[in-house]
């Protein structure tokens, strides 16, 4: 092993593979993230904030799980209180089982990175500990130990509870950035437009020239209000482009001309199928392969707009990152939901970098409650790590060179630069 000019800098060659492994390993864990896409808040929005024990112990997630483990009926769970289910959850999943899911080992590698002592199975200790934060030191105590600068919001300007925070005159908060979800416009048009005529929009359900007009000036007046960062929905499987339908005509003549006059891309998050199995509540959502070709001719059709993509189904990945390898115009990032998973996060992360090189975000949290940053950023680094490491051990074996800088510059793009350039603000 050799030094380079730089002061400090490991410069590894052919034979160094294992110490640049625990230099990578290092660097990955030591750079600051940019998390893109959340559904968490600052704390002006109230209870739209969910964090502590309770919350993550009734995460959906776990709800699906100890269902399934239990055959407990359905309407027995939901009257209990919340902390009756988390109480049933951690009796059923992690006592009586043993906790190896990704969902349960989640809560454990949170609830350790908090400095909780989780051999002690102390489920009211634990209780305790959340009992009495304070959100926004808690905040900054778990952004720390998470090592985030930032998160990415979803923010719904349909959602009663939402929409007053911003009507008072919330101004940000520079841990949360803002993302403008509209899911309404595009999956339900039929409620969405009586929404706008009661906010004093100038709109018909049929889309005329007028009607138009005004779904723009909405898209606009929310991108402005919240300094949004991109537009984003979740669509179904069965999302079609082009498609002679409301939701194809609001893609062209109101999404993607905002967007551009913004200078904002379009996120579209492809895949979910809806309450297959309604008892479950928010639990029940399923998943199905999408065409990602309605994604490709989106892009070709647009080619002066970004896109940004990530899509549930296992079997769309490699579809998509050939896709990403002909549109410069799209970015992808994340291994979304039920592909959240160490086994499908690595495969994934290897195709893309294998496919794609440094132009992707490998990962987001999806977080829906505070702590799961924790585990989910924490699981993911070493992850990507290791695929980063495996990657740079090929180009050591073929003689390539490199310096401990560039994999801190690697490390620093894949986690929060490539986001930001290509927003245009890096």
């Amino acid at each position: 092993m050799t030094t380079s000019t730089h002061a400090n800098t490991q410069t590894f060659g052919r034979h160094d593979a294992a110490r640049m492994r625990d230099a990578v390993a290092r660097i990955v864990a030591e750079t600051p993230v940019t998390d893109l896409h959340t559904h968490l808040y600052a704390p002006p929005f109230g209870q739209l904030l969910l964090f502590g024990l309770d919350e993550l112990l009734t995460y959906h997630y776990l709800i699906a799980e100890v269902m399934r483990a239990t055959r407990m009926p359905y309407d027995a769970y939901w009257k209990l209180s919340k902390q009756e289910q988390a109480n049933l959850i951690w009796n059923e999943l992690f006592v009586k089982r043993t906790p190896y899911s990704e969902a349960c080992r989640g809560v454990l590698t949170a609830l350790d990175k908090l400095g909780l002592d989780v051999a002690s199975r102390d489920l009211e200790g634990f209780r305790t500990y959340f009992k009495d934060a304070e959100p926004s030191s808690h905040i900054d105590r778990v952004f720390e130990r998470a090592n985030l600068t930032s998160v990415v919001m979803t923010n719904d300007p349909f959602d009663p509870l939402e929409r007053p925070v911003w009507e008072s005159g919330y101004r940000g908060d520079p841990r949360f950035h803002a993302a403008l979800r509209i899911d309404p416009l595009l999956n339900d048009w039929s409620n969405a437009h009586q929404r706008l005529q009661e906010w004093g929009y100038e709109v018909e359900p049929s889309l005329q020239p007028k009607t138009v007009q005004e779904v723009r000036r909405f898209l606009t007046d929310q991108i402005k209000r919240m300094d949004a960062l991109y537009m984003a929905v979740s669509l179904p499987p069965d999302f079609a482009y082009p498609e002679d339908s409301v939701r194809g005509k609001i893609i062209d003549q109101c999404i993607v001309p905002a967007a551009r006059e913004c200078g904002l891309p379009f996120a579209t998050m492809i895949g979910v199928k809806r309450s297959v199995n309604p008892a479950l509540k928010l639990a029940g959502d399923g998943v199905a392969k999408a065409d990602v070709g309605a994604l490709e001719r989106l892009c070709a059709a647009y080619p002066d707009n970004k896109f940004m993509a990530t899509f549930l189904s296992r079997e769309n990945q490699h579809e998509l990152c050939v896709t990403a390898r002909k549109f410069p115009n799209l970015f992808l990032f994340g291994c979304w939901w039920f592909l959240n998973n160490p086994s499908l996060i690595e495969e994934m992360t290897r195709m893309r970098f294998e496919l794609l090189g440094t132009s992707v975000v490998p990962q987001h949290s999806d977080a829906r409650v505070l702590e799961q940053v924790l585990y989910k950023w924490d699981h993911s680094r070493t992850i990507i790590a290791k695929v980063l490491s495996d990657k740079y051990a090929d180009l050591l074996a073929a003689g390539w060179t490199l310096t401990e800088e560039e994999v801190r510059r690697d490390a620093a793009q894949l986690l929060s630069e490539n986001f930001w350039g290509f927003l245009g603000r890096g």
